[in-house]
């Protein structure tokens, strides 16, 4: 059964993204950035309200209170696709996403990713990903956009563990733009790589958003990295919670 409705709900997922992505990068030059942004929370919310329809796969929020009004860097923990679907639609609709540059050669899905204006960084680039990230992130946030990066730059399995980037905390530094960490355990009940979407509940916990001034983009990163990783430890590890 959770096969099933695994497949059922990747054909759910399949058809708002084949629907609605092409309608996203045909409005962008037609409607301001912020209209699109609210439409593409819309298709984020409705397909988390489809996750826990088809699949019984929930969420709960801890800490939602703590999103400041103003723009930040939201540094998130990366485990699975889940989080991907559940930021673009929780978080304030004006975001610029950091993702990798292939990301945009997939049918569909690149061409709705590519109308929201992500900072696409080609991770075999070196110190140009870097000055890239570094140019185009500040731009995004003096416009009021928030940015969000994956500071492991890729997903990682519940109970593993990987250096995160520097990218962000630097980014942090050099703008002096406050940090939003954010913790969860999606990964218990979706798997990366994986088809199958277990039921349960998510906890997504927000972290106490913090000033970079006068911090070193190390410091940044090392209380980042362990205010998430220690969050993580602590949340529900069995799908039955």
């Amino acid at each position: 059964m959770i096969l099933v409705r695994s497949l059922v709900f990747l054909v759910f997922l399949s058809l708002t993204t084949m629907v609605m992505a092409p309608c996203f990068y045909l409005l962008k030059w037609i409607i301001p950035f912020e209209t699109l942004a609210r439409l593409g929370n819309l298709w984020g919310r409705l397909n988390l309200e489809g996750l826990g329809f088809i699949c019984g796969l929930r969420y709960r929020l801890h800490g939602f209170d703590k999103i400041p009004r103003e723009n930040c860097i939201v540094l998130s923990k990366h485990s699975s696709a889940w989080e991907t679907i559940a930021l673009r639609g929780l978080l304030p609709p004006q975001t610029t996403w950091v993702i990798k540059r292939e990301l945009l050669w997939i049918p569909f899905f690149g061409w709705g990713m590519a109308a929201f204006d992500p900072i696409a960084l080609d991770r075999k680039a070196g110190r140009q990903s870097i000055k890239k990230l570094l140019h185009e992130g500040r731009k995004s946030l003096d416009a009021g956009r928030w940015v969000v990066i994956f500071p492991e730059g890729t997903r990682v399995a519940p109970g593993e563990h990987i250096k995160y980037n520097l990218g962000g905390a630097m980014l942090a530094e050099r703008t002096g733009y406050p940090v939003l960490p954010i913790a969860h355990n999606a990964g218990v009940f979706w798997s990366r790589r994986s088809l199958l979407k277990y039921p349960g509940v998510i906890d997504l916990v927000v972290g106490d958003p913090f000033p970079a001034n006068g911090l070193k983009a190390s410091e940044i990163n090392h209380r980042v990295e362990a205010w998430i990783e220690g969050t993580v430890e602590r949340l529900p590890t069995n799908r039955d919670s």
